[in-house]
């Protein structure tokens, strides 16, 4: 019986010394898959929340929202995976743009991005705890966005949709390949300070050829048209800034230019493509994809705002519309062609 019993408890022991070892060889490899970093890292499974101001929707500002989140995209920063975007419009009302303002101020994001002149101006002055980039802003000192391009110094920077050059480009092709033209039709909002900014710059610019600047004012989108018409008989060309309500409107301009034969020339890509015949500058696009480079530098790095320099767009070259030139009895010239540098992207067919 002894023996037995000696037996039955050997064999017992060994039995639960084995499921023991069992237990401990499951554990061991579920701690060597933890170890290897099998998992995600908590870097990894960061989710970021961005707001965005944009104060109204036209083409070019759209088209710059859509190439700041693409940069992002690229960067691993994808709407509806690991990123929460804000987006609020202002509908080109100001009352508006200064609650949606004051609303991001109270709210917490990792970021603020604002599209054009009036939306950065109304962040920036509210939102002091958090980043802010700037984007579609033609002249970011004038609108006192920063005090300083190169080290702007508190929470903002971003990137200016404009080289002063581009508008004397512009004229000059203008004086140069329109001898008949003497006078130039400005439709324009002079309570927008990048529209101020751009116009004075293109009458300096045209003053220099003996061709006079005409304006015709606005002060909401509704007033475009009339102020377009206004223009027939006393301008032998039209030109607009990138001014936002005028740009708004610009489908009534492209009516009265066609209607009327009066060269039409803008100073954004969009409203080429739309029907303006020509512009010097880039795609709008690609002007937001920069600022959201600046945004992945912010959330992915570290980088402060403060730091990092106010860019501009380098990069110009002439578009041509030859379907508008045609509607607005242009005749475009070979001359005309070959100053455009990227003659498969930028003469449109």
């Amino acid at each position: 019986m002894l023996k037995k019993k000696s037996l039955l408890t050997i064999v017992m022991s060994a039995l639960l010394v084995t499921a023991l070892a069992g237990c401990g060889s499951t554990d061991g490899k579920k701690t060597e898959a933890e170890s290897s970093g099998s998992g995600s890292s908590p870097a990894e499974n960061k989710t970021y929340k961005i707001a965005i101001s944009q104060i109204v929707e036209h083409p070019s500002l759209d088209a710059t929202r859509e190439g700041f989140l693409a940069a992002l995209k690229d960067a691993g920063i994808t709407e509806g995976s690991n990123l929460k975007v804000n987006y609020k419009n202002a509908q080109d009302d100001q009352t508006n743009n200064l609650s949606i303002a004051k609303t991001i101020a109270s709210e917490k994001d990792d970021l603020v991005l604002a599209i054009a002149t009036p939306s950065a101006q109304a962040i920036v002055k509210e939102v002091k705890d958090k980043p802010v980039l700037f984007a579609a802003v033609t002249d970011p000192l004038d609108a006192k966005l920063v005090s300083n391009l190169d080290k702007p110094g508190g929470n903002v920077s971003g990137v200016s949709d404009t080289n002063p050059a581009a508008v004397q480009k512009l004229m000059d092709f203008i004086a140069k390949h329109f001898p008949n033209v003497k006078s130039v039709g400005l439709v324009i909002n002079e309570g927008e300070p990048n529209a101020v900014v751009m116009s004075k710059n293109a009458e300096e610019t045209l003053s220099k050829h003996n061709i006079k600047l005409v304006k015709a004012a606005i002060t909401n989108t509704s007033e475009v048209k009339q102020a377009a018409q206004s223009l027939v008989g006393r301008a032998d060309a039209i030109f607009i800034t990138l001014d936002n309500r005028v740009v708004s409107g610009v489908d009534t301009i492209i009516q009265v230019a066609n209607e009327n034969h009066i060269p039409f020339f803008s100073s954004d890509r969009d409203t080429v493509e739309k029907g303006a015949f020509a512009t010097v500058g880039f795609k709008y696009y690609d002007h937001g994809y920069q600022v959201g480079q600046m945004a992945v530098d912010i959330l992915k790095n570290g980088k402060n705002p403060g730091d990092m320099k106010v860019t501009m767009q380098e990069k110009l070259d002439l578009i041509l519309n030859l379907k508008a030139a045609a509607a607005q009895g242009i005749t475009v010239t070979d001359e005309m062609k070959n100053e455009v540098q990227d003659k498969e992207n930028n003469i449109i067919q």
